[in-house]
């Protein structure tokens, strides 16, 4: 008899469901006797003993559906030594719950922070691996995460949307897209989508070079200008402050984002209308495309095989279209972030997409 663990941590995301599916068939296809542990909620299931005993029938039907079947929590690596409010020790009670059940392995299907207590189980001695999960796609070491692409979409056909009531009305728009450490969504969907200016937590704007841009598509007989916006972008000013500055421009802040902060400067030297608008959680919500769908189940077969192959400590990506293994702690704590020189920036350049730096 094998046993495993399952489960699903961090922010949600379309195809968790679709990636265990993945692990789950390819193992009940090459294992006579296995039963599957899923932990309720994340780690926090895990900490808890919050478990329950998984069938086929909990696998089937699943591959279209978004969320996580288990549920999923977030569980903060930088206090996960810390005992919780009653005293508990945490890892502790993760490893007493992992040897009560006898597991063979623990899956655990997450982003950074999620890889990172991943890594830490793995140095105390369990069998674990990792699947990478996240819509920013910046994990490190995988060319591709499941439910980027989804995500995509989402963010995508925002701006779409947006396109039309922007150009009726000759209007700015602004598209808040999610990401407050990388770029990558914003990008992607920024360029799918026709965006006039992308901004991303990498490349600093400056106020005066997105109003150059609106500027210069007005002069053009453009009457309307579209920028995607990842939450996470920057301005080079704030990045000319000291800490304690910093922090007291944060303080008497009022903008619940930078989006709305942009709009009023955008507004005040340009005298254009400024709209926002917020995809927010809509970008992880609803059913994996199909590209995702078949991501996360060549992932989820992988993840088997590395089980099957007795390869434990690593994290399953994906590189130049095929699945590879990598070890943990060559990944955990790593971010996959956009350079500035990379290819996909300089070719939205070439096309005339102003960034907010210098070099547009």
């Amino acid at each position: 008899m094998k046993r495993v663990g399952l489960l699903t941590s961090g922010g949600d995301c379309q195809a968790l469901n679709a990636t265990m599916r993945g692990i789950v068939k390819a193992l009940s296809n090459n294992i006579d006797e296995l039963e599957v542990y899923g932990f309720m909620n994340g780690y926090q299931g895990m900490i808890h003993g919050d478990y329950r005993l998984l069938t086929s029938k909990d696998f089937s039907g699943i591959l279209t559906k978004g969320g996580t079947i288990l549920g999923s929590s977030r569980t903060p690596f930088k206090t996960i030594n810390d005992p919780d409010e009653n005293g508990l020790n945490k890892v502790e009670a993760m490893m007493q719950n992992y040897y009560k059940l006898r597991l063979d392995c623990l899956y655990v299907l997450g982003g950074n922070g999620s890889q990172k207590t991943a890594n830490l189980l793995s140095e105390k001695g369990l069998n674990v691996i990792h699947l990478p999960k996240t819509i920013d796609n910046d994990i490190w070491g995988t060319d591709m995460t499941f439910g980027f692409y989804s995500a995509v979409n989402i963010a995508t056909e925002a701006i779409d949307c947006i396109h039309t009531t922007a150009a009726s009305h000759n209007r700015v728009f602004i598209v808040e897209i999610m990401g407050h450490k990388v770029g990558w969504l914003t990008l992607y969907a920024g360029i799918a989508g026709g965006a006039d200016v992308i901004l991303i937590p990498e490349i600093p704007y400056r106020i005066d070079k997105v109003i150059e841009a609106i500027n210069k598509r007005t002069k053009s007989g453009k009457g309307f200008t579209v920028l995607a916006v990842a939450e996470g972008a920057v301005c080079a000013d704030d990045l000319k402050l000291s800490k304690k500055e910093y922090k007291k421009k944060m303080e008497s802040n009022h903008y619940p984002s930078v989006a709305y902060e942009l709009a009023d400067q955008i507004l005040a030297k340009t005298g254009n209308e400024v709209r926002i608008t917020v995809p927010g959680h809509t970008q992880r919500g609803g059913a994996p495309c199909p590209y995702d769908r078949a991501l996360s189940t060549r992932l989820g077969v992988a993840g088997a095989k590395a089980f099957l192959d007795g390869e434990f400590g690593v994290m399953i990506g994906i590189v130049h279209d095929k699945t590879v293994r990598l070890p943990m702690k060559e990944s955990a704590g790593k971010l996959k972030v956009v350079e500035k020189d990379n290819q996909f920036v300089k070719e939205a350049k070439m096309l005339g997409i102003s960034f907010g730096d210098e070099d547009v």
